[in-house]
């Protein structure tokens, strides 16, 4: 095979997620063409297919980048997370919120929610990439669970209990992030799920 090195520039594919991204979100899926995307990303179609295949494939990473973007915290505005669960998992329910309500990621799961019944697999993507962001309150429920603080047989199960708690109490809020979410209201459910998951796993 062809040594494809010229046309996996890390720099182009950059170019082309951010262009599928604003693509996406403005024309729908549907609407949207790679040859669109290309133009925006000021690259060939074919550079786009090098890089990701085909439409679909283009939109799962999308949806993926949308989160991974807001998710990367600068080390200036880490959380130290507190010993007290009740405080610690409310600390990352507002962060879950962060990145479930930011204008990208919400856009792209109202898209996944329009195109679902044409495209079943999106949503599949969309529970896979949820799951990988509930990483930090597995870890921080299996560290409470190892020292007595709670009592969590599954963490991983509690964790994506917490998330859905969070993320849903948001996006009904918000009309799945069409309206803004006060930062009072955000520590309110983060605080609300939080205590919801203590009392459940109280030692």
């Amino acid at each position: 095979m062809a040594d494809q090195g010229p046309r996996r520039s890390p720099v182009k594919r950059r170019a082309i997620l951010d262009a599928a991204i604003k693509v996406f979100t403005d024309e729908g899926y549907a609407r949207t063409s790679v040859d669109a995307i290309a133009a925006v990303a000021g690259v060939g179609k074919q550079t786009v297919y090098s890089h990701f295949g085909d439409k679909e494939q283009l939109f799962l990473a999308a949806i993926h980048e949308a989160r991974a973007a807001v998710s990367a915290t600068p080390a200036d505005r880490a959380v130290v997370l507190s010993e007290d669960p009740r405080e610690g998992l409310a600390a990352l329910g507002e962060q879950i919120l962060d990145i479930a309500l930011s204008p990208r990621v919400s856009a792209l799961h109202r898209l996944t929610i329009a195109e679902v019944a044409h495209h079943p697999e999106l949503q599949r993507t969309w529970r896979e990439s949820s799951a990988s962001a509930d990483h930090g309150v597995v870890g921080y429920l299996r560290e409470c669970d190892g020292d007595g603080r709670l009592r969590v047989p599954d963490p991983v199960k509690a964790a994506r209990q917490f998330s859905h708690l969070v993320i849903t109490e948001g996006r009904v809020e918000t009309a799945y992030g069409m309206l803004p979410l006060r930062p009072g209201r955000r520590h309110a459910i983060a605080a609300d799920a939080a205590d919801l998951i203590v009392r459940a796993c109280a030692p």
